[in-house]
């Protein structure tokens, strides 16, 4: 009889001195090996031995495994290196159907294979297999921390814990951070332009910077593609050469922009207001807003030689005294437009809706089908 303290190893110790061995290893009386000091209660009887293989004294010396119908509650699991040590029951009761009791429901019914102390062998991890053993001991989902829920989750898909793989998937998508889809403030895109090389390309598709003050920045070639710019003050910026392709730019100001060379395709720009913006680039490049959403638009005063405006929406817009030259604006909705004051030479209009359109002081001449009507 002995008082059970301390470690495993001081256990060990006290028994190799009472009984003159050199003690290696801890069974319960049903031929468990005891690897955690935790799960020796009062009274319970213990045997020890040098490494051989437990032998129940009531079986005549015959080795456990050589009695037929004999197989213990009790075993042991080296996973991956790791012992663990539970019993029959709680592999096998709370998941039937998993692959952990379909392998010890029976005994070898797996032909399970066994190492030198009669630990069953399974090759998979042991942290994570850890909480899975404890989930099938009491119901309860507990990982320490630096363990990944999505090895634990793999593991439990591995060995068909069906009840346990959707308690993991829940914590899964609780750990995840929550989206931040707060707008990008004037200072932190500073700081980014500042942390990139000159001759890198900024790519800013998609992002959100909802009402940011961007004005006076130099945002030359930058990738604004699918952006949202809704709102946002964009007067005297440099967007020289910039993508604005599909970007969302309603409300916005963009007064004496530099717009050269922009591509604004397929853009939502309703409302915003580009009062004496420069799309004029000496080197020919030609701004580009084909398709462009531009209702309401401010652009007076603006330079727009050779801009391409085709099948774009300028309904209500007003574009007094702006610089067409040249414009491309085949099909493009100029219904109640202010053209008033424009150069329109050569600039072709066929088949654009200029229905209550403003065309007073203008210059000529244009090309026009004869659908085009206006006043």
């Amino acid at each position: 009889v002995v008082a059970v303290y301390g470690t495993l190893s001081d256990l060990l110790s006290v028994a190799s001195n009472k009984l003159g061995i050199k003690a290696t290893s801890v069974y319960n009386g049903k031929g468990g090996l005891i690897d955690d000091i935790a799960l020796i209660r009062d009274d319970d009887v213990l045997f020890v031995c040098e490494g051989e293989p437990f032998i129940d004294p009531q079986t005549d010396g015959r080795p456990q495994e050589e009695l037929t119908g004999s197989h213990t509650d009790w075993l042991t699991l080296n996973v991956g290196g790791r012992y663990f040590t539970t019993t029959r029951s709680t592999l096998v009761n709370k998941e039937p159907d998993s692959m952990l009791a379909h392998m010890f429901k029976d005994k070898d019914a797996w032909g399970n294979k066994q190492d030198h102390r009669g630990a069953f062998l399974i090759d998979r991890s042991p942290e994570y297999f850890e909480p899975i053993l404890n989930y099938l001991r009491h119901g309860q989902l507990i990982v320490n921390d630096g363990i990944n829920l999505l090895g634990v989750l793999e593991e439990a898909r591995f060995f068909g814990i069906d009840s346990l793989i959707e308690h993991l998937e829940i914590a899964i998508k609780n750990s995840q951070p929550a989206e931040d889809h707060s707008p990008i403030s004037r200072k932190e895109f500073v700081r980014f332009l500042l942390a990139t090389p000159t001759k890198s390309e900024l790519r800013c598709q998609g992002l959100n910077f909802s009402g940011a003050d961007l004005s006076r920045l130099d945002l030359r070639y930058i990738n604004f593609k699918m952006a949202n710019l809704s709102r946002c003050n964009l007067a005297h910026a440099n967007l020289c050469c910039a993508n604005l392709e599909r970007a969302d730019l309603s409300g916005s100001v963009l007064d004496c922009a530099n717009l050269q060379g922009v591509k604004m395709l397929c853009s939502n720009a309703e409302g915003a207001s580009l009062k004496g913006c420069n799309f004029e680039d000496p080197s020919g490049l030609k701004a580009n807003l084909e398709g462009a959403n531009l209702k309401g638009v401010d652009m007076e005063g603006s330079q727009m030689t050779g801009i391409n405006l085709r099948v774009a929406t300028l309904k209500n817009a007003k574009l007094k005294n702006c610089n067409l030259r040249g414009a491309t604006l085949a099909g493009t909705d100029l219904e109640n437009c202010d053209l008033s004051g424009c150069d329109l030479q050569e600039a072709n209009l066929r088949g654009s809706n200029v229905k209550g359109a403003i065309f007073e002081e203008m210059l000529t001449p244009l090309h026009m089908s004869q659908s085009v009507r206006g006043r």
